[in-house]
């Protein structure tokens, strides 16, 4: 007997059928929305001031707009904090993301629109739903509850004019009242800033709920499950939520946490479904369950642009639209969206696997990698290889990080991986090994590097003690949330700092 009712599968159908028509005609999709970002923000100064109402297509657009950078814009978001209004985009901008996309210092504040709350957010989660149900026809969600680990909101200091938190608490904070109906636990739960207990006070509301789905970060998640079965006494949550079937992932690569998730979600019913959902717009949804990349969403008033990751940092780098991009290429992304970002490049890269209909696969950050002896390890490279090492092994990863080993007077390079492991190596010497060689066999520059121990020689693989990472976010104030460990890194910072939190001494 089907479950989802007539109505909810008529609403279905319209919106699958609009996604059908950009899949086939991308090209067409995003220059109708440029042209429509361009007629809303006509009379804003940045408006204005790049002369949007005589711009007359994508490459005239390029010639008016450089690309931007976040400090770029920082002078017209902390007056857009200051409560000015139709600077980036018309009318007042209240809502503020912190970024959390790098653990540094320095916080990046994007602006939440109402236009892109729900044109792009909102519109992704229940283009979610749709895609889920057309691929499950028989799911039973949509009578449990929604379990939703977000993060904190807190009103800003200058004046009170700009809110600023977790773009997942500004999603919380913004639904519509009928979603409580839906969502578990209460909202005040949730957006509690004090992580450790938000995870007491979760847990004890939600147990005994139907709880059928999942949406979050892969990381904490994980701390959660563990709080709850450690609270219960189960080892499996379907024990637990046995009508649980499906998990909606983002922000992080579920490649390292996916052998994890089956071994403390024992069913065979269970689903996982990634999203790329982040504090500058809503991206990609996987619509395959058979495959693991991702839709890119053209119509939720973000247009796309794409310069090549090895290009970034030239003086005039190649800037390809959605009908010029080839698939195999690391492309860094530049949006212009319904938030008030004009040709922001957001600092995630991305490689399509398909352009007919455009699909991708997140492979970075620009200034996240490894590139100290010329051999360019991605992020992508490190959760392919690591995965493999794993199952060539028997282990687990709970998270992890790398940097290089600088070559000394009488020493050569190397790459220093420390991991804290859910489940240990059978064998380290050969998870090391099954690391450097899958690396090898998926980067031909690393490969180059490592020829014949030349310039770089096998990595060091350091096993961390469990809670090291969570400790080290806890240190610079990021428990919690959308916060997340820098996989790769130039330089030995965040190594450095790791030993300190676990307790290692001396160096590699």
């Amino acid at each position: 007997m089907p479950i989802i009712s007539a109505a909810l599968r008529t609403l279905n159908a319209r919106r699958l059928s609009q996604i059908a028509h950009f899949r086939k005609y991308p090209s067409e999709t995003q220059a109708a929305v440029l042209s429509g970002l361009l007629h809303k923000a006509r009379e804003t100064e940045w408006g204005k001031k790049h002369g949007y109402d005589s711009i007359s297509g994508e490459k005239d657009f390029r010639s008016r707009v450089s690309v931007q950078t976040y400090e770029d814009f920082i002078p017209w978001v902390e007056r857009l904090k200051k409560g000015e209004s139709d600077i980036l985009w018309p009318g007042r901008i209240r809502w503020f993301a912190k970024s959390s996309g790098t653990t540094s210092a320095r916080s990046k504040f994007i602006p939440v629109t109402k236009e892109s709350l729900e044109d792009c957010h909102y519109r992704g989660s229940r283009d979610c739903l749709a895609i889920y149900a057309e691929n499950y026809p028989s799911t039973r969600i949509f009578p449990g509850k929604a379990l939703i680990l977000g993060g904190s909101h807190r009103i800003s200091s200058n004046g009170g004019h700009a809110l600023i938190g977790d773009l997942s608490a500004i999603l919380i904070e913004n639904t519509p009242a009928w979603f409580n109906i839906v969502r578990t636990p209460k909202k005040e739960i949730v957006l509690l800033e004090d992580f450790e207990k938000k995870l007491e006070l979760i847990t004890k509301s939600t147990v005994n709920e139907n709880v059928t789905s999942l949406s979050g970060v892969p990381s904490w998640f994980l701390t959660l499950i563990k709080y709850i079965l450690n609270y219960t006494g189960r080892s499996n949550l379907a024990d637990v939520w046995p009508n649980l079937e499906v998990f909606f992932h983002g922000g992080i690569s579920f490649t390292p946490y996916r052998g994890l998730y089956r071994e403390l979600i024992r069913s065979e019913k269970m689903h996982y479904m990634e999203t790329y959902n982040a504090s500058e717009g809503f991206f990609g949804i996987q619509d395959d369950p058979s495959s693991p990349d991702l839709l890119l969403m053209l119509d939720y008033g973000i247009y796309y642009e794409f310069i090549p990751a090895d290009r970034v940092h030239s003086p005039s780098p190649p800037v390809f639209s959605i009908g010029e991009v080839e698939k195999g290429v690391n492309y860094a992304i530049v949006i212009s969206a319904n938030s008030g970002l004009w040709r922001y490049m957001i600092g995630d890269t991305v490689i399509f696997t398909s352009l007919n209909p455009h699909k991708f696969r997140i492979s970075g950050r620009t200034c996240h990698y490894i590139n100290a002896f010329g051999e360019e390890v991605i992020v992508d490279n490190a959760d392919k290889a690591l995965d493999h090492a794993c199952r060539a092994t028997g282990a687990i990863i709970s998270d992890y990080t790398a940097g290089p080993v600088f070559m000394g007077a009488s020493s050569k390079g190397t790459h220093e991986w420390l991991i804290e492991f859910e489940k240990e190596p059978s064998d380290l010497k050969k998870f090391t090994e099954a690391l450097d060689e899958n690396l090898k066999n998926i980067n031909s520059d690393y490969e180059a590097k490592r020829f014949r121990d030349i310039n770089l020689v096998m990595p060091i693989v350091r096993p961390l003690p469990r809670g090291s990472f969570n400790a080290w976010l806890k240190s610079k104030n990021k428990l919690g949330g959308q916060n997340k460990v820098p996989r790769l890194s130039n330089n030995r910072e965040y190594i450095e700092e790791m030993y300190i939190v676990a307790g290692i001494t001396g160096s590699a």
